[in-house]
């Protein structure tokens, strides 16, 4: 059964977006990176019984698509999805739409950064090309859908730095710079990041 929508509807004249997020920093990054002043962007945590679908897609458009038609068919509302990978050219690729996965069950942002670079070791400096790639998508109740990409080349360090950020952020460089993402400040990732890049595209198409 659909669940009623929260009990505090916005203000008349926006536009609700469910975030199929329960991360509710998340959701009000993307309301910030939108830049949209008639969306209100809602957590799918503010639904009772709520639960994140199971990302089977083959690719990362697939699973942010999973993930907002998802949150359409429990809210009856539009929702805004992403899902991000990291692409190795030295290992084809991988760890790409498995990259939250890339060490098996369990996986934990240390135990995935020590198997990629154990996969890399050996590599030398210019073969440890990489970039973090983001598909957003927006879906509708009747069917709409629009989706955009953002993406940001960089390298692979032989080993972490830096304190900030999460996931690979200590092992990767982006193109041009010489201090990995998690040795960035939010401001500076939030310039330059595959993230942004993708959630602004978005908003350019839902400008539309």
């Amino acid at each position: 059964m659909t669940p009623a929508r929260p009990d505090e509807p916005g203000p008349r004249g926006l536009r609700s977006f469910v975030v199929a997020t329960f991360n509710r920093h998340k959701a009000a990054e993307l309301h910030a990176l939108l830049a949209l002043p008639d969306l209100l962007l809602v957590p799918l945590s503010d639904w009772p019984d709520a639960e994140a679908p199971e990302e089977h897609g083959a690719t990362l458009l697939e699973n942010a698509r999973v993930k907002a038609r998802a949150a359409v068919a429990f809210t009856g509302l539009p929702a805004i999805a992403d899902d991000t990978g990291l692409e190795v050219d030295a290992l084809g690729g991988a760890p790409g739409v498995h990259a939250a996965r890339y060490s098996g069950p369990g996986a934990t942002y240390a135990s995935n950064v020590a198997k990629l670079l154990r996969e890399l070791a050996g590599v030398p400096a210019a073969k440890r090309t990489a970039r973090f790639r983001t598909v957003c998508v927006a879906a509708w109740p009747d069917g709409r859908e629009q989706h955009a990409e953002g993406a940001l080349e960089g390298t692979i360090t032989e080993a972490p730095r830096g304190e900030h950020g999460f996931g690979y952020d200590p092992v990767f460089v982006p193109a041009g710079g010489t201090r990995t993402y998690a040795e960035l400040s939010d401001a500076e990732k939030n310039a330059i990041s595959h993230r942004a890049r993708a959630v602004r595209a978005l908003a350019g198409r839902l400008r539309g």
